[in-house]
């Protein structure tokens, strides 16, 4: 519980400030364009400093280095709060970003070096609680404090449960005796070239994911710029980090081949969890006219879902292989999205509430097994640098989910319309026939003929629009559904783990 806390505050804030974006906009005068710099800045800090934990963890300690990023992030959440403008909000959103990227990572290897192999499973249930419902619950809890308060609260709201992490870690949490600091100057180096090109290559990759579909993507110098930026800096990364004593990120680790395939099915998850999340209440918001509370009433009993099964999920990893139930998972997921993929303009609240619990339930049956796959055969003094790379698998799979569903709504909604307003012209029939019927029943409310005529001209045009938003909807859950399913061969190519006697056995 002492982790969660940091770690579901820290999840909560990449998402609730998304619905204050316009109240946050017209408080500080600044258009809703600049203002998603806010949300950019600290995805970007928070990319650069995730995979860095474990070389911190060695140069300060890693209870004091856990400490510092509650402290970090507390006092920039109420920084964040008394902004006085959008430039000051931005500053200080990069130094909560800083506090939060590694509170994740620390948080899991605290959490796999304090239970034994048997228990972890549990362990990571309960930590599973805060990282897949905060992400769940913040656009709702963002909303309603906007709503009914003001949006400096989404920030203040961190001060307590911060300072509450902070005495807790201090009583509870101790580094493990073969945790050894390492000291400046004695054999431990800073990597300034490994640190500036992770940097700078993570930053890019934030903002080539964030700006992508307003600037058009490649047809945009600025993307194509930050893209190229992105390649060789991350490429560079990789092969500098390889050749050096003490690196930053420690890559060597991506050798064992259960880490890196769940690395990357964890990679998968965050696409699908995130991009789902992003898309449900914007399609419940835009198409069907729910307020952002209901939409998040929507989402809700999904978390509720998650809650429940985690534990379960916890003693069941002890008792079958975890590629089953993360395939399981799989399965049942993407019968969730396939359902969502069938949504119409029609469809009423429970059954939207339905699709979105059938998609959680699976989602329940992914993350404590990927993790209990991942670091089975981590040696303890490397997972540090283990859950540093799992979790930034999971941010990059967030930001690019989003960016893909975003783009493949805009593409799909031009495709779907170039189809179906060529059926909107005086030789068609039915159009004919919708645009006389329309037209009546508007004169029959008091219009004129010409306006009626021009009226009902608009409402079919409208109409129109809207089904090919509904169509792009649909497209997207089932690509997501679709992609998902690539997770099943992964399973396929890890080495089997089983559970026996509280014990995991390799065959």
């Amino acid at each position: 519980m002492t982790v969660m806390l940091a770690t579901f505050m820290e999840v909560l804030d990449t998402s609730v400030a998304n619905v204050a974006l316009p109240h946050i906009a017209g408080s500080l005068s600044a258009s809703t364009d600049e203002s998603t710099w806010m949300l950019t800045s600290y995805l970007v800090a928070n990319a650069i400093i995730l995979p860095m934990g474990g070389w911190f963890s060695m140069l300060l300690g890693r209870k004091r280095f856990y400490m510092i990023c509650v402290a970090l992030f507390t006092v920039s959440s109420f920084l964040c709060g008394i902004a006085p403008s959008l430039g000051a909000l931005i500053f200080f959103r990069v130094l909560q970003g800083i506090g939060g990227g590694a509170l994740q990572p620390v948080s899991q290897a605290i959490l796999v070096e304090s239970f034994p192999r048997e228990k972890q499973g549990m362990a990571m249930a309960f930590y599973g609680m805060g990282v897949v419902v905060a992400p769940v619950i913040g656009p709702t809890l963002g909303g309603w404090i906007t709503d009914d308060y003001t949006w400096r609260w989404i920030f203040f709201i961190n001060i307590p449960v911060g300072i509450l992490s902070l005495v807790l870690t201090g009583l509870l949490i101790f580094d493990p005796p073969y945790l050894k600091r390492k000291s400046l100057g004695h054999g431990f180096k800073i990597d300034y070239v490994g640190f500036g090109l992770l940097a700078l290559g993570l930053g890019a990759l934030e903002v080539v994911l964030d700006e992508g579909q307003k600037e058009d993507w490649f047809s945009s110098h600025f993307i194509m710029a930050f893209a190229a930026i992105t390649a060789v800096c991350l490429i560079a990364v990789v092969f500098w980090e390889l050749w050096q004593k003490e690196p930053i990120i420690d890559f060597h680790i991506l050798k064992d081949r259960n880490y890196a395939l769940a690395t990357l099915s964890m990679l998968v998850l965050g696409f699908v969890l995130y991009a789902s999340t992003a898309l449900m209440p914007l399609f419940l918001q835009t198409l069907l006219g729910y307020t952002a509370m209901m939409s998040g009433l929507v989402l809700s009993p999904g978390g509720l879902v998650v809650v429940v099964c985690l534990p379960a999920v916890g003693l069941l990893v002890r008792k079958y292989q975890p590629r089953w139930l993360v395939i399981f998972g799989v399965v049942v997921t993407s019968l969730g999205l396939f359902r969502m993929a069938r949504f119409t303009l029609g469809i009423d609240y429970n059954t939207a509430v339905m699709s979105r619990m059938v998609q959680s339930f699976g989602l329940a049956f992914l993350f404590v097994p990927i993790s209990a796959t991942a670091f089975a055969y981590i040696p303890k003094e490397r997972t540090s640098y283990a859950t540093g790379l799992f979790n930034l698998a999971r941010n990059i799979g967030g930001s690019s989910g989003i960016a893909t569903a975003t783009t493949l709504l805009a593409r799909r909604a031009q495709f779907h319309q170039s189809v179906m307003v060529a059926h909107l012209t005086p030789y068609d029939f039915r159009y004919r026939e919708s645009l006389a019927g329309a037209a009546a029943i508007l004169r029959g409310a008091g219009s004129s003929g010409p306006d009626a005529a021009l009226q009902a001209q608009g409402m079919i045009y409208g109409t129109m629009l809207k089904q090919a938003n509904m169509l792009a909807f649909a497209d997207a859950f089932w690509v997501m559904g679709m992609l998902f399913l690539l997770v099943i061969p992964l399973m396929f190519l890890i080495k089997k783990v089983k559970p026996s006697a509280g014990q995991v056995v390799v065959e």
